[in-house]
């Protein structure tokens, strides 16, 4: 009787060990699978391993981003400008001469701070507008003063514009002048247009004034044949690059040089034509990112992807590419100073999926 019960008590126990040693098991499992998920999901939100901060949050339909020592500046979309400085964010009004236009992806879009911003408070600022003879793009200089920009002087105006394709990108380049992209308008054929400013990267002095040693005479235009360019920027050579939204697919990056031409709407993606430009990186017959601001660094190109929801990175070198950054959305505009890499989303433009406070601004590290 003894011998049966210290069998059935060393069942008992056995038993309940294994219950125990499983569940002990189980709980492992669950930790350990939600570890891996808590890891797989920081690696859809940041390829690069670096800790994002969010610099702003709250921030409406933004377009923009410049930057000049701690203080940042943001266009958005509805007719504002953003100051975030030590994390206080002033939402500035803008006086301008005509009304904004309500189209789709119009509006207050590209903006850049003046060299000399701290003594003259001037910027650009490239943004849609409509009047009784139509709807127009326009660039213009805006002056700062008691917390309200005002429209001071008209550089450029009457750029074709559209119900889609505004371009709208604005930066100082390393030679000192004004760039900017402007779309087609949605009427393709003006991008082959040498006397049409639509479809076009456009260069002027900062008064406004045609440089000398543009390609062509008496001409704003820098290059063409452009679908709806959104990004541009330097390495550190001087060479320029250029992103723009392809037809339904064949998003490109482009190295532009001055004069040439770049295709659209005769060519797109890697398809060639003698006297046309293919680009450095498309998106490909099947795929779109929908590119829009980008910037360089170390060798390699860094583009917000709207469709694409992510920063991709190219390689200039070895002509590989990968997602950078993914897992918040759509990314509008992006801006590396002193190893950090800013970017806006833009969930709050009508074709995204708002996340909670969007859209915002982050910052995360390049160094590595």
């Amino acid at each position: 009787m003894k011998k049966m019960l210290a069998v059935t008590l060393f069942g008992i126990l056995l038993i309940a060990g294994c219950s125990v040693n499983e569940q002990q098991n189980s709980m492992d499992e669950q930790r350990n699978s939600t570890d891996q998920q808590q890891n797989e999901e920081r690696e859809k939100t940041f390829v690069s391993g670096e800790e994002r901060e969010v610099i702003a949050e709250n921030l409406e339909v933004p377009w923009s981003i410049d930057k000049r020592d701690h203080i940042y500046y943001l266009t958005e979309r509805p007719g504002n400008i953003v100051k975030i400085e030590n994390g206080e964010i002033e939402r500035q009004s803008v006086a301008l001469e005509k009304e904004l236009a309500t189209a789709s992806e119009a509006g207050l879009l590209g903006f850049a701070l003046a060299p000399d911003f701290p003594e003259s408070n001037l910027a650009y600022a490239y943004y849609t507008y409509e009047d009784s003879s139509g709807q127009f793009n326009r660039i213009v200089t805006l002056h700062l003063e008691d917390s309200i920009w005002r429209e001071e002087s008209l550089l450029l105006d009457q750029i074709p514009s559209g119900a889609y394709h505004h371009g709208g990108r604005l930066k100082i380049g390393p030679d000192g002048k004004l760039y900017a992209t402007a779309g087609d308008a949605s009427e393709r054929n003006i991008a082959q247009d040498p006397d049409s400013l639509g479809g076009k990267i456009l260069r002027m002095n900062l008064d406004g004034s045609i440089p000398s040693d543009n390609p062509f005479p008496n001409s704003y235009v820098y290059s063409y044949g452009h679908r709806n360019p959104q990004g541009i920027t330097w390495s550190t050579d001087g060479t320029l690059y250029e992103s723009e939204h392809g037809n339904d697919a064949n998003d490109e990056v482009n190295r532009i040089e001055a004069g040439h031409n770049y295709g659209w709407p005769i060519i797109e993606g890697f398809e060639e034509q003698e006297g046309m430009e293919s680009p450095q990186f498309t998106s490909g017959d099947e795929a779109t990112w929908a590119p829009s601001g980008m910037a360089y660094y170390g060798g390699k190109l860094y583009v917000a992807a709207l469709r694409g929801s992510a920063i991709l990175e190219f390689d200039l070198e070895t002509g590989e590419q990968r997602d950078f950054v993914t897992g918040l959305g759509r990314i509008r505009d992006v801006l590396i100073e002193d190893n950090f890499l800013y970017f806006i989303s833009n969930n709050t433009d009508g074709r995204g999926s708002p996340q909670e406070n969007d859209d915002k601004l982050y910052r995360i590290s390049l160094n590595s």
